[in-house]
């Protein structure tokens, strides 16, 4: 079983300025409590007992909060001391782990996805990367991926769609496909990695029908409030 997660952590939330200011996107408070706490809350039931966190702006913020464990669970944090992208901040995190393969999640969305049935279907298809998709419609806001069966055949980039599966942030992962930026300090995940492993790697995608919320604009900023108690 995959007991190690990364959750990005080093947002700015540059697009809430005016709703937020001053901390770190995944610290914005939803009813009082900090976005970051509900997401550690949802890992715990299924027994993660490392979390890394990929940090950078105002790190010291959620340090202070969290600490060094969390519901049992070990608290890492992994500095970025420059941006280096999310593909560089996942790498800088990775050394982190104990085991090769693990969780990765975006600190700033909300998917509730079902961490175990992900796992189960990334070891069935012996995946290097699978990716939790989450059906959508009428929206301009995300990329979509295209499917053959279970396996990710392409990205397209954001445009408004009346339907189409996004990439709902959560992924299970081994730290092998990042050898294609063995070289490189910083890059992105979603281009470096995602999109150029597509040949090279298998990429399979998870469709859920969970929960989602990303809080990176103000009006799901407000969503979460309501939605999350």
């Amino acid at each position: 079983m995959i007991k190690e997660a990364i959750i990005l952590a080093g947002g700015l939330g540059t697009r809430l300025k005016g709703v937020v200011n001053d901390i770190p996107k995944p610290m914005a408070p939803i009813n009082g409590i900090p976005f970051l706490k509900y997401l550690l809350e949802d890992v715990h039931q299924y027994g993660i007992e490392r979390i890394i966190l990929a940090v950078g702006y105002k790190w010291e913020m959620i340090q202070d909060y969290f600490g060094q464990e969390f519901m049992g669970m070990k608290i890492i944090y992994a500095i970025e001391h420059e941006p280096l992208g999310t593909g560089g901040g996942i790498k800088n995190a990775m050394a982190h782990l104990q085991n090769k393969d693990f969780f990765l999640l975006n600190g700033d969305t909300f998917f509730k996805v079902d961490l175990r049935a992900l796992e189960t279907h990334y070891q069935d298809t012996q995946s290097d990367l699978c990716l939790s998709l989450k059906a959508m419609t009428n929206f301009d806001r995300y990329g979509t991926v295209t499917l053959k069966g279970n396996q990710i055949i392409a990205f397209q980039e954001k445009k408004q769609m009346e339907e189409g599966l996004i990439n709902g942030g959560v992924y299970a992962l081994n730290t092998s496909i990042f050898e294609l930026a063995k070289d490189q300090k910083k890059f992105s995940f979603e281009t470096d990695i995602m999109e150029s492993g597509l040949e090279q790697f298998k990429v399979q995608g998870f469709i859920s029908e969970a929960y989602f919320i990303d809080i990176g604009i103000p009006e799901d900023y407000l969503q979460a409030q309501m939605d999350i108690k």
